[in-house]
């Protein structure tokens, strides 16, 4: 057996580094550019599925792996910029904002919880509301405080901590199998919360909608409405049915009137119109002076009670910044452009058009995990399709609000989601299972554009 050179080993290897260095110095193009999602998905789905249980594959471990990935795929960039692109999208200032927002709801709900507010607040719901009528009742006041409050982020951090105490009273009222829990609860308001976001005068999706295509906020209500509206009133139906197997007694003690003041308060605030982390952080402020004026919270455990919540909300801040780290690297590689050429090619007819206005604000979403940003992304390239074929702008408005924000509720990365599976701390994948309104609302969204409905603006 002959020994090769040196001299050729060394040539070799220069070969192969020159051919890489000149292939990694090109642009990036393709679907690869759009490759880290599938990555994502298939290793925490898959692993999931291997092990038989979505709560043991950490999120967030599958969102590293997906990010390292987009950075050794990204080409033209050194290192040091691909890892620059990363973390401007971590960084940016949208996702520090919700960043925010999970910190304090994380304390409040903590906070809340020590002082007995939520307790009292569950045993309200429970007197309130019949038996065999919650899950209807939680579904329908999701929807009038989320179209009240204009966002399903608010609407989530106000009620989904209620929510989990629900399914813990079902639990220990006897309820068993899926109506006691935690998930499907949270399910419940995560989907009103979608409802009055996709129809809310005062929701940053309706606004972004449209403006873009240049329609009044009643205008696009009125055919919004007509497409959703049978949504929520079959699921609406489908609670009440479910609720049927519900019997639980309430507590016949007092009413707790003191305790209930943060949620209350922080409801009223929202609904007012103030800004979603001023509204907690005064919630913050209402469970010290609660807390310490009744004793159930003295300084130190007040602070402590302050540092649980924030630490159960880490693993939800990291995967939020890897999540947008990583769809920055998916948008400056021509992820989102591939996706408007692909699809804007070969459009043929008005019903062509709208499915490719619902398709383009789809995958849009995907690719940022952000329903606002979805809209204002695709609106112009909207409103151009719609006056080349003739399309109602109502209508499109209407398309893109719904598909973005039925998108923003499946995916498991979506801020919704996180917030809600941080609050519960239960998967983000198991309260999509449970997810009917979004699913419900999909299926009448594409019925009407397949049958060209509602007539009057088709």
């Amino acid at each position: 057996m002959g020994i090769i050179p040196d001299k050729y080993i060394k040539e070799l290897f220069q070969g192969v580094r020159s051919k890489w260095e000149e292939y990694d110095s090109r642009p990036m193009g393709g679907w690869l550019a759009l490759s880290p999602l599938p990555v994502f998905l298939c290793i925490y789905l898959i692993s999931s599925i291997i092990v038989n249980d979505f709560y043991k594959i950490p999120i967030s471990a599958a969102f590293l792996i997906a990010s390292i990935y987009a950075i050794l795929i990204c080409r033209g960039k050194t290192l040091e910029q691909r890892i620059a692109v990363f973390s401007e999208g971590a960084g940016n200032k949208n996702v520090l904002l919700m960043i925010w927002i999970f910190v304090l709801a994380g304390a409040f709900a903590a906070t809340a919880k020590d002082i007995g507010a939520i307790d009292a607040t569950v045993n309200l719901a429970l007197r309130i509301l019949p038996g065999k009528l919650l899950f209807a009742g939680l579904f329908i006041a999701s929807c009038f405080i989320s179209m009240s409050i204009g966002t399903s982020v608010g609407t989530i951090v106000a009620l989904v901590p209620i929510a989990a105490g629900i399914a813990e009273e079902l639990a220990a009222g006897g309820a068993s199998g899926m109506v006691s829990s935690p998930a499907f609860i949270t399910a419940i308001i995560v989907g009103g919360s979608f409802f009055g976001d996709n129809l809310s005068f005062i929701s940053d999706t309706t606004i972004a909608a449209t403006r873009t295509q240049g329609v009044s906020m009643a205008d696009k209500f009125k055919a919004n409405i007509r497409i959703v509206g049978p949504a929520a009133l079959i699921v609406t139906v489908l609670y009440v049915f479910m609720g049927m197997t519900v019997d639980i007694t309430p507590s016949s003690g007092p009413i707790e009137w003191i305790r209930l003041t943060p949620y209350i308060l922080v409801i009223a605030l929202a609904i007012s119109g103030m800004n979603v982390a001023a509204v907690l952080a005064i919630g913050l402020i209402v469970n010290a002076v609660i807390g310490m004026s009744e004793g159930s919270l003295g300084w130190v455990s007040y602070l402590e009670s302050i540092g649980g919540g924030i630490s159960g909300m880490g693993d939800l801040i990291i995967v939020t910044m890897l999540a947008g780290g990583m769809l920055e690297v998916i948008r400056e590689n021509g992820g989102i452009d591939l996706i408007v050429k692909g699809l804007t090619r070969s459009i043929k007819g008005k019903r062509g058009a709208e499915l490719s206005i619902a398709a383009l604000v789809s995958l849009a979403n995907l690719c940022t995990a952000n329903n606002t940003i979805a809209i204002i992304t695709t609106g112009h390239i909207a409103k151009d399709i719609t006056k080349r074929f003739g399309l109602n702008p109502r209508k499109t408005a209407s398309i893109l609000d719904t598909f973005s924000c039925l998108i923003q509720g499946l995916i498991p990365y979506g801020a919704q989601l996180l917030m809600a599976a941080g609050l519960t701390g239960v998967s983000t994948i198991t309260i999509i299972s449970y997810l009917y309104y979004p699913f419900v609302m999909g299926v009448c969204a594409l019925l009407a554009i397949l049958f060209r409905l509602p007539r009057r603006y088709s």
